[in-house]
């Protein structure tokens, strides 16, 4: 694996932890590297769902036209340059001798297909859609040269492109999802080409010793889907793998004790939020103190919203349950995310604040909710839900905690089957966040996909 693939993993997660000295021998020996997932990869299809197990596989064998380095600046990808022709018309210039693992070259074709193929994937939970809604046009000037005509000025596209992998038109026209967990369609430019998969598993990848960048360190990459964080662990000091992503935060004073260990460490781009239901009447699981539906769904008074936020200890979370390897949220992005502002500060714990808040609203003596989340996605992540549980309580929220495991909770909450659920949500730029967790759902401009 390259590293620029190994730091795409590390920006992506929270925390990673290898064995050092197999490190030092990998670079030379050109040996295999295994690494330890903490979540479920549920498709292989790199535009069928934006979920970071599927990313984190998908980028090992496709690429983007555009990329970003470990502090979310924009860098060439697949294109080695690109201009503004005019207000809402960009041409893209891609690399050459780029070559498909098959064999085939690149061309503006299968990346004028790729841009397309998002609108046409059926019964997505959460696509790619929106990354190329603002597209109109897509026109082949050579093999090499691609114009992109918007349907408005929209400066954001070159971002909204690294989002986009690009795969072969040959291997892809008629794929589906299936083709692509089999290896028929798997056919990219990365540094790494697809072996064998088997579903929560392992992935199984081979060196592209064609690829157009710097020649990738290791012959071979296993990707291991390891949910439980105590057996990922336990795989890692057992020597079964070489590298572990989300080290559970109760183990890392002593990993980093450990001398044949090496701790790497930085902040994640990804942003744990609470999804509150604001739309409907009566929301599931929100009743009053007796259990009866409400008349109305206090998640709509910026009143109740506000107290929840005030309830929410969030340095306390940060340092007792995430033992500090957490920073506490004033933004929807991370420190260093464009778009990130470092005037807003965290909401200061204030819980007789939000129960003033509360009886203003008209809730007085509190009400009921059920908080839905997932049990094996985050680190801690069933021990923040049980804790924001304890603090709403508190202050007249009696909050009960529904944990499951990730592919249970993520078709609930979809389904809008949660009134009340925690998330996370990792991007490289503040304006796609915004649009995808806060803008008013639009299928047809692709605004509002995760809106829930």
């Amino acid at each position: 694996m390259s590293m620029l693939k190994f730091q795409r993993l590390l920006r992506r997660g929270a925390l990673l932890l290898c064995i050092a000295p197999f490190f030092q021998c990998a670079v030379a020996g050109a040996s295999e590297l295994r690494i330890g997932l903490s979540g479920e990869v549920t498709s292989l299809d790199p535009h069928y769902l934006a979920a970071q197990p599927n990313l984190t596989v998908a980028r090992h064998v496709f690429e983007s036209l555009t990329d970003v380095d470990t502090q979310t600046r924009l860098i060439p990808g697949l294109a080695e340059s690109w201009r503004v022709l005019d207000s809402k018309t960009w041409e893209f210039t891609l690399r050459r001798g780029v070559k498909f693992h098959d064999g085939s070259p690149l061309t503006a074709e299968d990346v004028a297909f790729s841009l397309q193929r998002p609108l046409s994937i059926q019964s997505s939970p959460g696509g790619f859609a929106s990354y190329v809604r603002a597209i109109a046009t897509t026109t082949v000037v050579d093999k090499r040269t691609l114009r992109v005509k918007t349907r408005y000025p929209y400066g954001a596209l070159p971002e909204e492109l690294n989002s986009i992998l690009i795969v072969s038109k040959k291997a892809a026209l008629k794929a589906g999802p299936e083709d692509f967990d089999s290896g028929r369609a798997m056919i990219g430019t990365g540094p790494y080409k697809f072996v064998r998969y088997r579903r929560g598993g392992r992935l199984e990848l081979a060196r592209n010793d064609d690829w157009w960048g710097l020649r990738p360190a290791w012959d071979k990459v296993t990707l291991r889907v390891v949910t439980s964080d105590p057996s990922r662990t336990a795989a890692l000091l057992a020597g079964d793998l070489d590298v572990i992503e989300h080290v559970p935060s109760a183990d890392i004073r002593n990993l980093k004790k450990n001398k044949k260990l090496h701790v790497m460490q930085t902040i994640s781009w990804r942003t744990i939020l609470l999804h509150l239901d604001q739309y409907r009447a009566q929301p599931p699981g929100v009743t009053d103190s007796n259990g009866k539906p409400l008349v109305k769904n206090p998640f709509m008074d910026l009143r109740v919203r506000k107290a929840i936020s005030k309830a929410i200890n969030r340095s306390a979370i940060t340092e007792r349950v995430m033992e500090g390897l957490a920073v506490p949220a004033a933004n929807i992005v991370s420190p260093g995310v464009f778009g990130y502002n470092t005037e807003l500060t965290p909401e200061a714990y204030d819980p007789e604040g939000a129960k003033r808040l509360l009886a203003e609203a008209g809730y007085p003596n509190g009400f009921r909710v059920t908080l839905a989340g997932p049990n094996n996605r985050y680190i801690n992540d069933e021990q923040v839900l049980q804790t924001v549980a304890q603090l709403l309580t508190r202050i007249g929220i009696v909050t009960r905690v529904e944990a499951a495991p990730m592919s249970a909770f993520i078709g609930r909450a979809r389904n809008g089957d949660t009134g009340f659920s925690l998330l996370g949500w990792g991007s490289f730029a503040a304006d796609l966040a915004l649009r995808s967790l806060v803008a008013t759902p639009n299928a047809e401009k692709g605004y509002g996909t995760w809106n829930w």
